[in-house]
């Protein structure tokens, strides 16, 4: 392949590598509602950039790529805007937690090796939970009638769990009648909100891989749902944290430009596919993706190669 030059990072990286890796990012972003930073700052990674970089490039390619899945999301009704808006909050906090913390070691001079070891552990625990919940929930739908597998559709085993964390009680109490949520706790909205931020902001892109997970499980929102919400939220919280790095000289925009190009296509498509799977189907599909990041990762840490 063709290398293009970036003067920017100062790497030279195949233009085509780059808007197929957007594209398949797009798809997998428009479908489960996530940013794809956990295939994208892994594949930035394994072809020369520093892991300064891969999150912050991978924050601003994804910006107009979930801008792209949002409002189609939108149009099909699967964005809560309301929980959307919350979330706003604690998420720029987190995010800009988790820039500091990689500048903290950026200094240190450690960045490369401390992140790849988070990612790989982060990436893994997902994939582990969420293979283990889905299977479950579909294992509880065989043999039920058709029309209780319709009326179930995105029921989730975790749904005891969820219940127990909507009865707390922790004023202010906030309703959420697009998601079917009667009331829960504006704090752990927040709390969520800033977890999804944190991660955004350490490893980056939208935090999806954990924001989308924790408003199902966590929050008990639908996941076609979850899928829209989260989107519409990484528009602010990538736009956040893209500005929050470029301030700190970790975005390539070039870089991300060249993705985006691969990106546009690919959101819109991954968004319309959601409407045929059911929610369980969606969790499960979603499992082998982080595996695939860790994998990435692993590859580079251990041998120190480019792919």
């Amino acid at each position: 392949m063709i290398a293009m030059f970036f003067p920017i990072s100062g790497v030279e990286i195949s233009p085509v590598y780059l808007v197929i890796v957007g594209f398949i990012i797009g798809v997998l972003g428009g479908f489960f509602g996530v940013g794809g930073s956990f295939i994208a700052g892994p594949a930035l990674r394994a072809v020369g950039l520093d892991w300064h970089f891969a999150v912050g490039t991978d924050l601003a390619h994804i910006v107009g790529k979930s801008v792209i899945a949002a409002r189609r999301h939108r149009a099909l009704g699967n964005v809560d805007l309301r929980l959307g808006f919350i979330m706003t909050f604690g998420t720029i906090g987190g995010a800009e937690v988790g820039a500091q913390l990689i500048q903290m070691l950026k200094r240190a001079g450690n960045v490369n090796t401390v992140v790849s070891y988070v990612s790989i552990a982060i990436y893994v625990s997902i994939s582990a939970f969420m293979m283990w919940e889905s299977w479950r929930t579909l294992r509880q739908r065989k043999g039920r009638t058709t029309a209780a597998k319709t009326a179930a559709r995105d029921e989730s085993s975790f749904r005891h769990v969820t219940r127990a964390i909507q009865r707390i009680k922790l004023w202010p109490m906030i309703a959420l009648p697009a998601s079917g949520v009667k009331a829960i706790s504006l704090w752990t909205i927040i709390l969520v909100s800033f977890i999804g931020g944190l991660f955004s902001g350490f490893l980056g892109g939208g935090a999806g891989y954990i924001r989308m997970p924790m408003l199902v499980y966590v929050l008990g929102i639908p996941t076609h749902l979850a899928v829209g919400t989260d989107l519409f939220e990484i528009v602010i919280s990538a736009s956040y944290g893209t500005f929050s790095h470029a301030l700190k000289g970790n975005v390539d925009i070039l870089i991300a430009l060249v993705m985006h190009t691969g990106a546009a296509i690919g959101a819109q498509i991954g968004a319309i596919a959601t409407q045929y799977f059911a929610g369980p189907k969606i969790r499960l599909a979603f499992v082998p993706l982080p595996l695939i990041g860790a994998a990435i990762v692993a590859y580079t840490l251990l041998t120190g190669h480019k792919l």
